[in-house]
């Protein structure tokens, strides 16, 4: 099975293709917007930040090949006590933490104004075998527009999400258009940062590349494994 993979930047695509061999070997084509880089089972291309950016190059994508799955990958901030620096994350559901309206009493999200969906949720058993396999923690990841700065906006998050593990900023974009073409969907982050109050001497963005680079070097033998009716389950 051939996955799409969709990153934000290039460092992000470059770790992923990293786990079979130097990047420089990677066959590369071209959609609009965008490069295609493959290696191994995963055809990879980093799409732009935010969560336009990543529904637009994942639907460019999704239209040049057939695929059975789409990932959402790259480094993201974890939640203290969930997913320290250095670990990787699962999402058992990918949710736009931030689409919706704020009102004199609050944030109401996008599904209470009566449009869309704020969720989307990976395969379980995918979930798990992944997880399994790359020691990652589960839990859901947010999508945000405005990545989270203080420590009252991550508390806010918090309360909101009890189950949030990490924050990123493309996975609902990628879901988005996985969803469009009937695709299970499953996001994959490295910690690179604590959510909460920006301490860029604290960011450890190498260490979280390399993790991300390892956990795709354990993936393939999952998605072999990967049965067509799991690929269907919701």
């Amino acid at each position: 099975m051939r996955a799409l993979v969709v990153t934000a930047v290039p460092a992000e695509r470059d770790a992923v293709t990293r786990a079979f061999g130097d990047v420089s070997g990677a066959s590369v084509f071209c959609v609009p917007g965008a490069e295609i880089h493959r290696a191994g089972p995963f055809d990879v291309l980093a799409g732009g930040a935010g969560p336009a950016a990543a529904a637009a190059s994942a639907a460019f994508g999704l239209a040049s090949d057939r695929y059975g799955l789409v990932i959402s990958a790259g480094i993201g901030g974890g939640f203290a006590g969930v997913a320290p620096v250095g670990s990787l994350v699962v999402a058992d559901r990918i949710g736009a933490a931030d689409l919706g309206a704020e009102t004199a009493t609050g944030f109401v999200p996008v599904t209470e104004l009566g449009f869309g969906r704020a969720w989307h949720f990976p395969p379980r058993s995918l979930v798990r075998e992944v997880a399994a396999a790359t020691g990652a923690v589960t839990g859901a990841v947010l999508t945000v527009s405005t990545v989270t700065g203080s420590a009252d906006r991550a508390a806010a998050l918090l309360a909101a999400h009890p189950r949030a593990a990490a924050e990123a900023m493309e996975g609902f974009g990628v879901a988005e258009a996985a969803e469009r073409v009937g695709l299970p969907v499953l996001e994959i982050r490295a910690v690179s940062n604590a959510v909460g109050p920006r301490d860029r001497d604290a960011w450890r963005i190498g260490d979280a590349l390399a993790a991300l680079t390892e956990a795709f070097g354990k993936l393939v033998p999952v998605l072999e494994g990967w049965t067509h009716h799991d690929r269907h389950e919701s």
